[in-house]
């Protein structure tokens, strides 16, 4: 067994969010009133990257409801109408909460789910809690896999396109419009850069499926229950694409577990570029954004993506018998100079998602869809 990593913040204590006295007190009635009741009491969720309230609120007759809201003028307010939308068109089979109702009240959306009594999986992953959440993902898979019109009219973009659009970092860093970031300089990743690149070049092709994939499957998108079922959670980031890469997405926590995760994975049968193309992308994706400056959606953001980018860009130095020694290699003796590249970051913002547009008029990739927080 691998020896275990653990993120310097557990999963279910990621979360910086108003408290219900922080909600506008009109809001505080209206939501009360849709209840049927007074909140007593109203338990904050601790896991996930965003502001915005969300917590279990507690009735008179018990825990009652599970509500998150946001102000019209904040993104999440969008992202929690989609999250309604979508999770009640999901076919029964899926393990996921249901919306009861949602209002606009007081300048607010709130959004009004079924109560999972559980928990967020901790890290290391015990192989119960793995288990039980690769088998609810399996079943939603199985569910999902010829999605309804309904859903599809939420209105669901494709993996290929997410990927060529928001995961092309290390194709970016190779062609010299960005610069390496410095979270990926005592990695394998300036030795490997060229390969890391065509890696992430020729996912997009094997990614592609029509099934409808959650999109942002990590573990604290995960509860367990009392009994033991695992839960899937924030329907926020749903798009077409071949299940497998959810499961890879899930795994790089297993990775960190000590575990065996590619053994885990061996049942879904994905291409094996395709898994070290899924390591790739996602590397490169959480190493820049971890290199962004803080964010304005958790203080905890940042490390997080650290943490999960070294651990998908381990996992895939391992797949490919890739040196640990190679690790902080220079990249200008292959011809890379990130150092110098580096120097650009002077002449723009340093924070990757304020970043105007560039000269020559291409945007960095996660610059072409704006979103209220970030997926993965």
């Amino acid at each position: 067994m691998r020896p275990i990593s653990l993120p310097d913040v557990a999963y279910g204590a990621t979360a910086v969010r108003p408290q219900w006295p922080d909600l506008p007190e009109s809001l505080r009635h209206a939501i009360s009133a849709r209840l049927g009741a007074p909140v007593l009491s109203a338990q904050s969720a601790g896991g996930g990257f965003t502001r915005a309230f969300a917590a279990v609120l507690t009735t008179p007759a018990g825990p009652s409801a599970f509500v998150k809201a946001a102000s019209l003028q904040d993104p999440n307010s969008r992202s929690y109408a989609r999250e309604a939308a979508l999770t009640s068109a999901l076919p029964p089979a899926v393990p996921a909460a249901r919306p009861r109702w949602t209002m606009v009240d007081s300048g607010y959306f709130a959004l009004c789910l079924d109560v999972i009594d559980g928990r967020v999986p901790s890290l290391p992953w015990s192989p119960s809690d793995l288990a039980a959440a690769l088998s609810a993902w399996s079943t939603a898979a199985a569910a999902l896999r010829e999605p309804t019109p309904v859903l599809l009219a939420v209105g669901v973009p494709t993996l290929p396109d997410i990927l060529r659009g928001e995961m092309s970092w290390w194709s970016a860093i190779e062609a010299g419009r960005e610069p390496l970031p410095r979270t990926a300089r005592d990695t394998v990743a300036p030795a490997r850069l060229h390969e890391l690149a065509a890696l992430e070049r020729g996912l997009p092709v094997l990614a592609t499926g029509t099934g409808l994939m959650h999109g942002d499957l990590r573990i604290d998108n995960v509860m367990i229950d009392r009994d033991g079922r695992a839960w899937l959670c924030d329907w926020t980031w749903p798009c077409l694409g071949a299940p497998w890469f959810d499961t890879v997405t899930l795994l790089v926590s297993a990775y960190a577990s000590g575990l065996d995760a590619d053994s885990y994975l061996a049942s879904w049968a994905p291409p094996d570029e395709g898994v070290d193309g899924a390591l790739a992308a996602l590397a490169g994706y959480w190493l820049v954004r971890a290199d962004g400056g803080p964010s304005s959606a958790s203080p905890h953001s940042r490390q997080h993506q650290r943490f999960s980018g070294e651990q998908a860009l381990a996992w895939l130095a391992e797949r490919r018998g890739w040196r640990a020694d190679e690790s902080g290699q220079r990249a200008d003796e292959r011809g890379q100079r990130p150092d110098e590249r580096s120097q650009r970051r002077d002449k723009r913002s340093q924070r990757p998602d304020e970043r105007g547009q560039r000269a020559d008029e291409r945007r960095r990739p996660d610059e072409r869809r704006r979103r209220p927080d970030e997926r993965f």
